[in-house]
């Protein structure tokens, strides 16, 4: 059974899908106007994970993951740089899909752009004013009226007195309230805009993903998840045009939701501040690509619980990258064999799943894979690597060849793998004279330039460090 946190209700769930034969998930993804960096990848790699890890437990799984390809940063990137907006988000769009593939996050099932689904969120306004949720106003924008609906801040923890009392002088005279969000933005000279009962604009942001999750699964859906930095407000928007325009609870209700669980993956830190393109303090996933290889960056982000901040420095990624090492090399000494594996195989497998199963709790799931490599190392029973193997692989982790991910990671001045194998060569030929002595210098040489020798059966074997 799958327990999962709930951040609407505040407390484990077990997993029960409104039709088990037809799980839905809706991720909120990136607004394509530059590279994504190492926040961005956390979202990508977990829900990744969260989809993975429910097929493996034979849920039918529909996953939607969106893309913003039109917004005020999209605008302004795009006059900046001189290009099209068209220009601007395809090349980015097209980043955003090859720096995924590298972290090995299978594609969304469906991928929807907003701009392709601005008719449905102009007929979700339309709904929203006849219900009395929304109202144009005089200078062509449309607003979210947000104490018209009483359950206005039950994902976040926020009340309306409280928002209402932080809240900074408000500049925009058109709003009836200070908290009011815009549904609509009427068009500026010489920015792109669709045609609306309202005049020509385009959507806010909040809409988009309301209307595409309405149009795509329903009024009703199983997980709607992304980054803990869009709980509040854009997750809590979404919840009152969802209710709103579907009249999903009553005013009496304890709580409300158009979505069954909503999940949540923690920040990404740099010096206990968040990552951010606002804070100036981020890192590309390519920058981080060009000194890792990708998969240490997706063990790096899946080594630590989904909910629990994640510090991001070249010490935590040089041990992630050693971790990774270990794993690989008790793959590397034998031959897996080829397994399925289930639960209740061993006792390795079932504290794997009991994990999983506890809130995608790969922290412990992860240490189970260490053991299993420590009694490989041990035992050299093909059995056991392939379980590992297995096991990894549902963590999108341990598929490359182990000789291939040890030797892997060149970088500028390093030897290649002609010359080592050459150096390697040499070492033997002084093994078989019994030059003792030559051959540990040429480890030594080898050693001082990054490769670690491993003599095992007669044969020898290499990785970098």
């Amino acid at each position: 059974m799958l327990y999962l946190y709930n951040t609407l209700t505040r407390r484990k769930e077990l997993f029960e899908p409104l039709n088990p034969a037809n799980v839905r998930m809706y991720v909120c993804g990136m607004t394509v106007y530059d590279y994504c960096h190492l926040g961005h990848a956390r979202v990508m790699v977990v829900f990744d994970m969260i989809a993975r890890w429910l097929r493996t437990c034979g849920y039918p799984l529909t996953y939607v993951r969106n893309i913003t390809d039109i917004d005020d940063k999209i605008i302004a990137r795009a006059a900046e740089n001189g290009e099209t907006i068209d220009a601007l988000t395809a090349r980015f769009i097209t980043a955003m899909n090859e720096d995924a593939a590298a972290l090995g996050v299978i594609p969304p099932d469906v991928e929807p752009r907003a701009t392709a689904h601005i008719a449905h969120m102009v007929a979700m306004i339309e709904t929203l004013i006849t219900k009395g949720k929304a109202y144009p106003a005089a200078n062509g924008d449309v607003y979210y009226a947000v104490r018209e609906f009483p359950h206005y801040g039950q994902l976040s923890g926020k009340s309306l007195d409280d928002l209402r009392a932080g809240e900074r002088v408000e500049i925009d005279t058109f709003k009836r309230d200070p908290l009011d969000f815009v549904l609509w933005k009427a068009a500026k000279a010489g920015e792109p805009a669709w045609d609306s009962p309202w005049g020509q604009g385009r959507p806010g942001w909040h809409i988009e993903c309301s209307a595409m999750g309405q149009e795509l699964f329903g009024t009703t859906f199983d997980i709607h998840g992304g980054g803990a930095d869009l709980q509040f407000p854009h997750h809590e928007n979404e919840i009152a045009q969802s209710c709103g325009a579907h009249d999903c609870c009553s005013d009496d209700a304890d709580t409300c939701s158009h979505v069954k669980y909503w999940l949540h993956n923690g920040f990404i830190r740099v010096d206990n501040e968040k990552m951010s393109k606002s804070l100036g303090n981020f890192f590309t996933i390519r920058e981080v690509l060009q000194k890792y290889p990708a998969e240490v960056v997706r063990f790096f982000i899946l080594r630590a619980h989904y909910r629990s901040p994640l510090n991001y420095s070249d010490t935590h990624l040089d041990d992630a990258k050693g971790a990774l090492t270990r794993l690989y090399t008790a793959l590397n000494h034998v031959t897996p064999a080829d397994v399925t594996v289930h639960a209740e195989d061993n006792d390795y497998t079932r504290r794997f799943f009991a994990a999983m199963n506890d809130d995608f709790g790969t922290a412990e799931a992860v240490a189970v894979l260490f053991e299993l490599a420590g009694e490989i190392n041990k035992s050299g029973d093909a059995q056991l690597a392939g379980c590992l193997k297995a096991l990894g692989g549902v963590l999108g982790l341990l598929q490359s060849e182990p000789a291939a991910f040890l030797q892997g990671g060149t970088s500028s001045g390093s030897l290649s793998t002609e010359e080592i194998e050459a150096k390697i060569a040499e070492r033997s030929a002084a093994r078989t004279a019994k030059n003792w002595a030559e051959s540990d210098r040429i480890r030594d040489e080898l050693a001082a330039q990054g490769v670690v020798l491993e003599d095992k059966a007669g044969a020898t074997t290499w990785r970098r460090e």
